[in-house]
């Protein structure tokens, strides 16, 4: 990491000071609340038990009044606790992944697909991979887009965008990590956001005519003759009371089966719900600058009313109705007013209303995750760029690095693809062929995501990537090393048939003989050149170099050297021209006694 200074101990440490403080009051008003617990029933007990003053009523109904005035105290206490607890553990585990002691977050593995064009050969999925280091997510539909973004090419208005909005986003801290925060605590995960969309996408009748007017009529009749037989007492008024006491509770019963229907799940994703809310309205009333960030705002208006207030709408509702699974106080509400009847017309309502934008609000914080993601990784790494966008085929880098090692390992290179935009790469094993192909495909799957990119300047021309560098035999296609990299080759040729895209190859045909071999590799490097990619392909067969002088207007030869030094291999993975001299594979076995 490039990003050395103290400044995720100093939020650490700030954060733990606020901890302990609020744990302090957390654990006074506990106290307070017990006390007042206790003393709520030495005066009932004093009042009522020994036919005391009424001043012990008096006591006791203070006692009661305060003790819930400090229980919603206590529940927006621990609210906050939790959340600067989580903040304090955000910047421990950044400190503890710029100082490369652990990659403490998910590392998207299940995202990964074996046979996509790119995304498994350059390492973007699973452990210590890119979207391992970049995530910075945690709501299902944030871990989605961030693996979508780098998985597929953005347009190039929409990368100059995401670049705008990225850079915006990596200068305000305090703003990032209160919405990571949040999401975090919302405990959200794919089958509670998939339970929401299925509940969203199914069609709720309305409520009959028939049944809200009879929920009016038979609750106001039952308060009326609740109040009328406090009020007078006789038995007439208790059988009018209990006569429409069981009407309502029939009507409850005539509604469950839809009130069930429209709950399904919902204990589980209530939580999930409020935190939406609370993500929206942290993303609604802050004042951005770039384009991409206000547009996101705007599909968050709907009818004059943000996002967030429908969406917490919908939670209230939500917990109005979770009071059903308590069979007697089930019975009782409904008994007396049709408590979760009314309340399920509302929530029909708001469904018949909203819910077709539900997912579309939930994509927009999935895309302010992806954003928060990246512009971490450009906080984290002051010293990388903002690509330039061009669409003239050219892609040029200065000091190009591999994202993924540290700074004390790694080695940046110059490479340009204007003119010759074809490179044969040669060198001897371990001398950084492959690093050096990864470091290229894995900063152009960043360039493509409007992230910033390990090297010091950059101008690209957005492209399609295809690799071919990790393949291996499948025994579940009953499918053989060769015919595997036959396929993926197959596919890269397809892919550049009609546009142009962006070839790694790495040592292809390995699956066959050294002749064979040599004469494929040629003939595939003249295959898609005709095509007009732009890319490279490393090879150890020193012939296949021969074919630059054949098409020295779109081929060039680059290598990696070792040297021998105090019989010792000697490493500098810088790039240069030509081809490749020096061998390192006999005197390595020689060294190890193999040979």
């Amino acid at each position: 990491m490039a990003i050395q200074n103290p400044i995720y101990k100093e939020r650490f440490d700030q954060f733990m000071v606020q901890y302990q403080d609020q744990k302090k009051r957390y654990l006074i008003i506990s106290g307070a609340r017990f006390i007042l617990v206790i003393l709520f029933l030495i005066s009932i007990y004093y009042r009522f038990g020994n036919q005391g003053s009424d001043y012990w009523l008096l006591i006791a109904a203070g006692s009661a009044i305060t003790f819930f005035l400090l229980l919603s105290k206590h529940m927006k206490l621990a609210q906050k606790t939790r959340l600067t607890k989580v903040l304090a553990d955000i910047n421990q585990n950044e400190k503890d992944y710029v100082e490369n002691i652990s990659i403490p977050f998910d590392n998207g593995v299940r995202h990964s697909q074996s046979k996509h064009a790119y995304t498994h050969d350059l390492d973007v999925f699973g452990e210590n991979s890119l979207f391992h280091r970049l995530n910075r997510t945690a709501t299902h539909i944030g871990s989605y887009k961030l693996a979508h973004h780098l998985s597929n090419r953005l347009s190039n208005d929409a990368i100059l965008k995401q670049q705008e909005a990225i850079n915006e986003v990596s200068n305000n801290i305090d703003w990032r990590q209160k919405f990571l925060a949040i999401a975090i605590t919302g405990e959200d995960n794919k089958k509670t956001y998939d339970t929401l969309i299925d509940w969203a996408n199914t069609n709720a009748k309305p409520q009959t005519i028939i049944v809200t007017i009879l929920s009016y009529v038979f609750t106001i009749a039952a308060i009326l003759a609740l109040v009328t037989y406090a009020w007078m007492g006789t038995e007439i008024t208790r059988i009018i009371f209990s006569v429409l006491f069981l009407i309502n509770v029939g009507i409850l019963g005539q509604q469950y089966k839809f009130i069930k229907k429209e709950i399904l799940g919902e204990s589980k994703i209530n939580k999930p719900i409020q935190k939406y809310s609370l993500l929206m309205a942290l993303f609604e009333e802050q004042s951005f600058q770039s384009e991409k960030l206000q547009q996101l705002q705007k599909r968050l208006l709907s009818e004059q009313k943000t996002a967030s207030l429908h969406i917490h709408n919908l939670s209230k509702l939500f917990q109005q109705m979770d009071s059903i699974h308590n069979p007697m106080g089930a019975i009782i509400f409904n008994g007396i007013c049709l408590y979760h009847v009314h309340t399920l017309r509302k929530l029909k309502t708001w469904k018949a209303a909203n819910a077709s934008k539900i997912q579309d609000w939930l994509e927009v914080i999935g895309e302010i995750e992806s954003i928060n993601s990246m512009a971490n990784f450009a906080f984290n790494n002051p010293d990388y760029t903002y690509p330039k966008i061009n669409s003239q085929e050219k892609i040029t880098f200065n000091d190009l690095g591999h994202p993924m090692l540290t700074d004390q390992v790694r080695i940046c290179n110059d490479v340009r693809f204007e003119n010759q935009k074809f490179i044969i790469l040669t060198g001897s094993n371990m001398s950084g062929k492959s690093t050096f192909l990864r470091s290229l495909g894995i900063n152009m799957v960043l360039a493509n995501a409007g992230s910033p990119i390990c090297a010091t300047d950059a101008n690209v021309h957005p492209l399609d990537i295809y690799v071919s560098m990790r393949l291996s035999d499948s025994l579940t296609d009953n499918e053989s090393y060769f015919f595997a990299e036959v396929k993926r080759l197959k596919e890269v040729m397809d892919a550049a048939e009609n546009n142009l895209t962006f070839i790694l190859l790495d040592e292809i045909l390995r699956g066959t003989n050294s002749d064979d071999k040599r004469e494929g590799t040629i003939e595939v490097i003249k295959k898609l050149i005709s095509k007009n990619v732009i890319g490279a392909i490393a090879t150890h067969d020193l012939k296949v170099c021969e074919t630059t002088s054949e098409f020295p207007s779109k081929l060039s030869n680059k290598n990696f050297e070792v040297e021998i030094v105090d019989e010792e291999l000697v490493f500098d993975y810088k790039l240069r021209d030509g081809i490749c001299k020096n061998k390192s594979a006999t005197y390595i076995m020689k060294k190890m006694e193999i040979i």
